[in-house]
């Protein structure tokens, strides 16, 4: 009996994930706890591994989105090697194709549990036509939801009868198509060609591997390519069936087009020279997750922003006083973030509604600190969370933050990680920020900006020096956080930082 596998429980607060890539395909021998595919959430990146030995069946496209709890693969229990047998009898068939009889069962697909908050998917496109034959586990169709794409497979041998149509909006659990059920697969006939000449064989086993996987990107190659201002077509997949894979758009050189006016008529001189051509791409259901609560948090909080400037001189003569002692000693360098996370904690002490989040008609205080971090990544911006802040040193708060980077851009952030802060600071100025205003990282009450260092004039006793001035922005929620208390916050981070040794001594 065929063991089922779903997709497990990622979060709390995950309710669906796409399915990045297959590492197998159907009809792959799999072993236990081999990895078997790549999921990812809009939070972190997850492997699923084989829960038995066995003859592989996905259920779901490279893409897809799939609700937690939804089934995603079946595993039949097979020793390795016990297909080949019945292969072999089935190539010295000199039929040259078993025909299929009908069961007379019918099988009724249903749309799969994708997401907790997910309770509608639409049909992007069927894979296979009303009344075509299809195989067990043969990806039929792509749905998807406002998170991800999922590819639907087929749940038994049989000729396809589709329900839904096309773009249609369906909900969980309503009846998409049927399959009236067969004794045998369409590709029962592959055999019988093999005993041919082999020749033949070859471009058959090519046929059968063009499918819709073929010069088709992952989620994460599309993003790749597209920064690349290239498309799938541009190059030729080493994936699975053809899939242009992460490796391959990363390895990928951006192709020089023909010049569009080569094909011009010598009669349209007037037109304008260069590449004016187009690319539309549909937004990926990240994108689409990104863009809802950017609104939302715009739409939902009273959010205000408030500013002031930090001399960071104190701090850089710090650094450059004991950045090579302390690398030595810590074996990690002395950087800028440790600082103001330790500012950010004393200050939230001092005033905890910057610290708070609402809950129905409850503002929660929490007597700690998690500071949120944001790390640029290549899929985009992620918040890891340094956990009890307040209680960490400067050379714990910097190494927590290099693992959690590198653990970001490789992909590997757990959902724990990336869940339950109760303040955020974000870095613009690594990326030349002069100054910005920050969105509130909902359900938090405040985000802290910090941007680039650039040498200004100051008045310092009188007279004008130059100094190498941040600015730094606070956004904040007025429905929890007043204006004395926000001003009040950020006066104290300034004072903590041109002051560095307030936060040794805690004053």
């Amino acid at each position: 009996m065929a063991i089922e596998m779903k997709v497990p429980t990622v979060g709390e607060s995950i309710s669906e994930v796409t399915i990045a890539q297959w590492l197998k395909k159907t009809g792959d021998f799999v072993q236990m706890d081999e990895i078997i595919a790549e999921l990812e959430s809009d939070k972190a990146t997850f492997e699923l591994t084989a829960e038995s030995a066995g003859i592989l069946t996905t259920f779901g496209n490279e893409g897809d989105s799939i609700e937690i709890g939804a089934k995603i693969c079946e595993i039949e229990p097979k020793e390795a090697g016990e297909e080949k047998p019945k292969a072999a009898s089935e190539a010295s068939n000199s039929t040259p194709a078993k025909e299929a009889t009908s069961t007379g069962a019918i099988v009724e697909m249903h749309v799969p549990t994708v997401g907790e908050s997910i309770n509608e998917v639409t049909i992007s496109s069927w894979l296979k036509a009303d009344g075509a034959m299809v195989a067990l586990d043969d990806v039929i169709a792509e749905i998807e939801s406002d998170k991800a794409t999922f590819e639907l497979t087929a749940e038994a041998n049989g000729v396809l009868r589709i329900i839904a149509q096309e773009g249609a909006t369906v909900e969980i659990g309503a009846l998409i198509c049927k399959i009236e059920e067969t004794d045998a697969a369409p590709e029962a006939a592959k055999p019988a060609a093999d005993s041919g000449s082999a020749k033949a064989a070859t471009p058959a086993s090519t046929s059968s591997s063009s499918s819709y996987a073929a010069n088709h990107a992952s989620p994460a190659a599309a993003k790749i390519l597209s920064e690349k201002g290239m498309q799938s077509s541009d190059l030729q997949g080493t994936g699975v069936g053809g899939r242009i894979t992460k490796e391959d758009a990363m390895n990928a050189e951006k192709m020089a087009k023909p010049a569009a006016s080569t094909a011009k008529p010598a009669s349209a001189p007037a037109e304008p020279q260069g590449d004016r051509s187009q690319r539309r791409e549909k937004m990926t259901s990240l994108r689409k997750t990104i863009s809802r609560r950017l609104v939302a948090v715009k739409n939902e909080t009273a959010m205000l922003t408030t500013f002031n400037e930090v001399n960071m001189q104190p701090i850089m003569d710090l650094r450059k006083k004991y950045k090579d002692g302390f690398k030595e000693k810590y074996g990690v360098g002395l950087g800028f973030m440790s600082f103001f996370a330790k500012a950010c904690c004393m200050a939230l002490e001092e005033w905890p509604a910057v610290n708070a989040t609402i809950d129905g008609e409850e503002i929660v205080y929490n007597n700690y600190c998690d500071i949120s971090v944001a790390v640029s990544t290549p899929r985009g911006l992620v918040v890891p969370v340094v956990r009890n802040t307040e209680q960490l040193s400067f050379h714990q708060i910097e190494k927590e933050i290099i693992n959690l980077a590198t653990k970001a851009r490789d992909g590997k952030l757990s959902i724990d990680e990336m869940t339950g802060g109760t303040f955020t600071i974000t870095n613009g100025g690594v990326f030349g920020s002069m100054l910005s205003t920050p969105i509130i990282n909902a359900p938090q009450s405040a985000i802290l900006g910090m941007h680039n260092i650039v040498e200004r004039p100051v008045a310092e006793n009188g007279a004008v020096v130059i100094r190498p001035i941040m600015y730094v922005a606070l956004s904040y929620d007025h429905r929890i956080v007043d204006g004395k208390e926000s001003v009040s916050f950020l006066v104290r981070v300034k004072q903590l930082l041109e002051d560095p040794s307030r936060l040794l001594l805690g004053i």
